[in-house]
């Protein structure tokens, strides 16, 4: 046996390496670059609300409105000594608060407790829940608050509107003084289109109303700092790559395992190729 693997050392390396590359041909960008997950959520509402009206952030020129309306999120990254029990408090913090609880979740992945929480609190209240989460920390990680100013959105709404009910104010007076069934059918079919794009207007505008009234809090927590999302400092931390580099030896083994477990299953189709190719080099030779 050992004479044979000397004799196809090749090929059996070859085959370690296809394996190896099958098994870790789907890499989670989210994995590599933890730390953009949350930015990449702010501007992705940001440009959800900014589609939802019609228009791109830039397009609608500034109002000189002096009640601006803000709507502000919230991303906390908490290390703590019990996920599961932490989650529990700030869900009962913010019923206290007279918000409400968006999503949750908790997972267990090597060992280490990590999870997250998606709350709305009263806007006026948000320093106060954000105090109180922080308080039931190990450590906070990281904080971050992003603003999206949608006043002039808002006030384009209400302008269009504005529009919108004169029109239709006018097909209700057309209504009454029409006579034939077709006039009448074909008023009716306009002033329900008008009422359908004044409804979707209004919608919206309470969308922006609630958001910016409603602050949205999102809570990642685990039991281990590396495993939150944050922006890595340039500190040196012993405590930190001596974690990375157990983390890495542990990978490691399990990738020699797995490669093991793969290579124990292919053999009973390795060993037949191996043949083949013996066969193919005799007869060249």
């Amino acid at each position: 046996m050992n004479n044979f693997i000397k004799k196809n050392w090749i090929v059996f390396i070859l085959i370690l390496i296809i394996l190896f590359l099958a098994k870790n041909k789907k890499i989670s960008t989210q994995s590599i670059f933890p730390s953009m997950g949350n930015a990449e959520i702010a501007l992705d509402s940001a440009d959800m609300v900014s589609s939802k009206i019609g228009y791109s952030r830039n397009s609608i020129a500034p109002s000189e409105s002096p009640d601006r309306l803000i709507i502000q999120d919230t991303n906390l990254s908490l290390q703590v000594k019990d996920v599961p029990k932490i989650i529990n408090d700030i869900l009962d913090i913010t019923k206290n608060l007279g918000g409400f609880l968006i999503n949750s979740g908790l997972s267990k992945p090597e060992g280490v407790a990590s999870g997250n929480i998606s709350v709305r609190i009263p806007e006026e209240k948000r320093t106060q829940a954000l105090e109180s989460f922080k308080k039931l920390a190990v450590k906070v990680v990281s904080e971050s608050v992003y603003g999206n100013d949608v006043t002039d959105q808002y006030v384009d709404l209400e302008s269009r509107l504005e529009v919108l009910n004169k029109t239709k104010a006018k097909y209700e007076e057309i209504l009454k003084s029409a006579q034939k069934v077709t006039d009448i059918m074909s008023v009716q079919e306009q002033l329900t289109y008008l009422q359908t794009q004044v409804d979707d207007l209004k919608g919206q505008q309470k969308y922006l109303e609630q958001s910016a009234k409603l602050s949205k809090i999102v809570v990642y927590l685990s039991t281990d700092e590396l495993a939150l999302p944050y922006a890595p400092t340039n500190q040196w931390r012993p405590l930190v790559i001596f974690k990375n580099a157990i983390r890495s030896l542990v990978e490691i083994f399990r990738g020699l395992g797995s490669i093991l477990i793969y290579l124990i299953v292919f053999i009973p189709i390795i060993i037949p190729v191996i043949l083949i190719i013996r066969v193919i080099k005799r007869k060249m030779k």
